[in-house]
C-alpha cells in the first residue's frame, strides 16, 4: 500500500482522497478548508438536482472520513523530495513534515507557487502541466483541478481529474485494479 500525500481539500484532492481510501490505500490530505466552492452553488452537477458548494464539500469530506482517508486543518509550506528522491516531503506551517510516496498537487491557482521546487513543469500562464491521468513531469506527482487550468474551470472536471490520479496510483500499487464500479449489495431491490 502506498501512501499519498493530497496537497489541496477542495473538489479534486477530495475526490482523489475518496477514491483512493475506498480502494484502501492511505490517503492524507491537507488543506484549511478555504476552498472556492464554499462560495459557489451547483446546478449542473450529475446526479444532484442542485446544492449548496459548502454542503457539497462537507458531504464530500464526511465520505473521505468514513472511508479512511485523514484530513488535516494544515498549510502547507514546503514541497520536497527526500535524498533518494523516491519519496515526497511536506512540511507544514507548524514545520510538522509529511512522507509519502505519491503527491497530488490539487490547491488551485495556489500551487503554482511553488512548482519549481519539485520541477514540476508548468505553460506559460503557470498551470501545471498534466496527461490524460493527471500525471506530471516528475514521477508519482499528479495536479489536478484549477492548479492545471486558468479557464474552462468546472467543479466535474476537478473531480474527474483527482479520480483519474486516484485510479492511476491504484493501478500502480494495486497491480492494474483500478476500476471503481459499485454494485447494490441486493441486485433485487
Amino acid at each position: 500500500m502506498g501512501e499519498t500525500l493530497i496537497v489541496g481539500d477542495g473538489p479534486a484532492g477530495l475526490s482523489a482522497a475518496l477514491l483512493l481510501a475506498k480502494k484502501g490505500e492511505r490517503a492524507r490530505v491537507f488543506g484549511k478548508d478555504k476552498t472556492k466552492m464554499h462560495q459557489a452553488y451547483l446546478y449542473n452537477y450529475p446526479g444532484i438536482k442542485q446544492i449548496d458548494g459548502s454542503e457539497f464539500i462537507e458531504t464530500t469530506r464526511e465520505q473521505c472520513r468514513y472511508f479512511g482517508a485523514e484530513l488535516y486543518d494544515r498549510k502547507i509550506t514546503e514541497f520536497d523530495k527526500n535524498n533518494d528522491g523516491d519519496e515526497f516531503v511536506l512540511t507544514d506551517e507548524v514545520d510538522d513534515q509529511y512522507i509519502g510516496d505519491y503527491l497530488i498537487l490539487a490547491t488551485g491557482h495556489f500551487v503554482r507557487n511553488y512548482s519549481s521546487e519539485l520541477d514540476v513543469e508548468t505553460d506559460e500562464a503557470g498551470r501545471v502541466i498534466v496527461d490524460d491521468h493527471a500525471r506530471t513531469n516528475v514521477t508519482n506527482a499528479y495536479a489536478a483541478g484549477v492548479a492545471t487550468r486558468t479557464q474552462r474551470i468546472q467543479v466535474t472536471i476537478s473531480v474527474g481529474q483527482g479520480a483519474a490520479a486516484a485510479l492511476d496510483i491504484i493501478d500502480k500499487e494495486q497491480n492494474g485494479v483500478p476500476n471503481d464500479f459499485d454494485t447494490r449489495a441486493d441486485t433485487h431491490l
